[in-house]
This record gives structure tokens, C-alpha cells and sequence, in this order.
């Protein structure tokens, strides 16, 4: 499992970037949604992406977003990549890829089989997916529940572009989840917190560490 590839997202503090570096992270992430625990502001993450070693990607979550509120986020936070993880359509991937000019990854939430539907859409037009639990109905957060999906959906399964999976992820089932799905990018929020938003550098190296087992 050592080519595996994990992002560590909802960071907000300039600890979590240096520990999340030294625990090996290629990406981190920032959130853009004020109903999550784990929200910061455009100047803070802008502080946070400074912080942030060259050649670790720096990634931005966004919701439902629309063109101030990314022409704005764009204009402060020096970003690599936009996650948007709301209920775009394929077309305003292409738009925000478009008008932008960044790389868009775009969250696709499964909880059966007809949910995957969704991921042979949105990879005609997203240059990565992640593919994370379904948050339940009535759920505040549209992703960070802390709770994972039925692996056998996506065994066996790949796409014609680089996916990344999400949901529920742990230091203790990280390397389930990889045998399991065929995955080689891994994204972890809550399983690396001792409280919701409170990021864990020892929970951060623990993880690494079980996708490297």
C-alpha cells in the first residue's frame, strides 16, 4: 500500500498543516461552509495555504457555490484544486472548470447501487472524483458525518479518471478500505479528530501509517 495517496481536509489551524505534512499527506484541504465545525475564513485558509510545504496540493471545499463566492475565495487563497461537494450539475463543473482554470474535484455521495449513476456522469466532466458516504436525509454537513458506505458497491469498479475515497475513514479501517475498493487516494477528516474540527497529529501519523501496513 505504499503508492497510496491521502488528503487530509477540514484543517484550520496552522498545526494541522505542519503535522499533516509531516505525517505525509499530498493534499490537504480547506472548508468553505459555515455549517461545518470545520469552517475557515478566506484570510485564515489563506494563512493556512502559505504555510503549506511546495508540492502538497492544496484543496478547496465549497458548497453550492456560486461565481462571487469562488471569485472571491480565488481572489484570496492561493489554491492548486476546487472540490465541490453540493449538488453542482455536470454543467457548472464545466463552467467552474472553465472560468477558473483550476483542476475541479467533484464529491459524489453513494448509499446504493443507483447512486452510481451519478459517478459515470460527473466523470465526463470532473478531473477527479470523490466518491463518499451519502449524508443521511436531514444530515447539517453534506459530507465529514463520520460514516462510510457499503464498499462492495465500488469494488472491482474504475473510472477513466483519477477518484479518491472518502467516508468514514479511520486509522483502523484505512487499510479494509483500500483492500476493499481498489482505491489508491484516500480522503480523511473526522477519523484523524479528537473533536469535531480538532485535527490529531498523532491520529494523523497513525493513519498514514495503516496504509502503508
Amino acid at each position: 500500500m505504499d503508492g497510496i495517496r491521502i488528503k487530509m481536509c477540514g484543517l484550520t489551524q496552522p498545526d494541522d498543516v505542519t503535522a499533516a505534512a509531516a505525517a505525509g499527506a499530498q493534499c490537504v484541504g480547506f472548508v468553505f461552509f459555515p455549517r461545518s465545525p470545520r469552517h475557515v475564513s478566506h484570510d485564515a485558509a489563506a494563512a493556512l495555504a502559505q504555510a503549506t510545504p511546495g508540492g502538497i496540493i492544496k484543496v478547496a471545499l465549497t458548497v453550492d457555490a456560486d461565481d462571487a463566492q469562488l471569485d472571491a475565495l480565488i481572489d484570496t487563497v492561493p489554491l492548486d484544486m476546487l472540490q465541490l461537494h453540493g449538488s453542482e450539475p455536470p454543467a457548472r463543473v464545466t463552467e467552474v472548470k472553465a472560468r477558473y482554470g483550476l483542476p475541479v474535484m467533484k464529491a459524489v455521495g453513494i448509499a446504493e447501487p443507483e447512486d452510481l449513476v451519478q459517478i459515470d456522469r460527473y466523470a465526463r466532466v470532473a478531473d477527479q472524483l470523490l466518491i463518499d458516504a451519502k449524508p443521511p436525509k436531514g444530515a447539517a454537513l453534506p459530507g465529514g458525518n463520520a460514516l462510510a458506505f457499503d464498499w462492495s458497491l465500488i469494488a472491482g469498479r474504475d473510472w477513466a479518471l483519477p477518484w479518491m475515497l472518502a467516508g468514514g475513514l479511520t486509522p483502523e479501517n484505512a487499510a479494509q478500505a483500500v483492500r476493499r475498493t481498489g482505491a489508491n487516494q484516500l480522503d480523511v477528516s473526522s477519523g484523524i479528530e479528537s473533536a469535531p474540527g480538532v485535527k490529531d497529529a498523532a491520529l494523523m501519523r497513525a493513519f498514514v501509517a495503516a496504509t502503508r501496513s
